[in-house]
């Protein structure tokens, strides 16, 4: 019962966090729930992978694909480019924490003698630089996988055909 909670609370902060930057980013007002949906979704497999013991670089993957994949569909729907939705819904799940870690790190790098006295400094900014890069990474892929799959065929056509 304390997981199924955790969920959703785990999707409603993403929903409304995906929602907000929606509203930043000029989304329409029709398709603004679009966006909050997917990043509440989207959001929300990540937490259950990383609560089944998935790396966060796989987990944000899964996620940012569901919500790139999800995206196509759901802009013929509301007849909106898929953009105007996916961008806010994956920024739920940018890696602040741990831009914020590197960066700090490299701050600390500066100063000869903490380096000195900690060696280790140097090995964690490595660390939270590449883990940063590989989540942006993957939220790019994850992003652009449903305009990558769908490119030769009209999703309006595949989806008029299951209907």
């Amino acid at each position: 019962m304390e997981m199924i909670l955790l969920t959703l609370r785990d999707i409603a902060f993403a929903f409304v966090v995906a929602l907000g930057f929606g509203i930043l980013f000029s989304t329409p007002r029709r398709v603004l729930y679009v966006a909050g949906i997917l990043g509440g979704l989207g959001h929300c497999i990540r937490f259950l992978l990383l609560h089944n013991n998935v790396h966060i670089v796989p987990a944000t993957l899964a996620g940012a694909v569901f919500i790139g994949l999800t995206g196509i569909f759901c802009a013929h729907r509301v007849h909106a480019p898929p953009v105007v939705f996916t961008m806010p819904a994956c920024i739920t799940m940018i890696p602040g924490l741990y831009a914020y870690r590197a960066m700090l790190g490299c701050v600390k790098m500066t100063d000869l003698e903490k380096l000195i006295h900690d060696p280790t400094i140097l090995a964690q900014t490595a660390h939270y630089f590449v883990l940063t890069s590989s989540m942006l990474f993957t939220l790019a892929i994850g992003i652009c996988s449903g305009a990558l799959i769908f490119r030769k065929k009209s999703v309006k056509v595949m989806f008029k055909r299951t209907m």
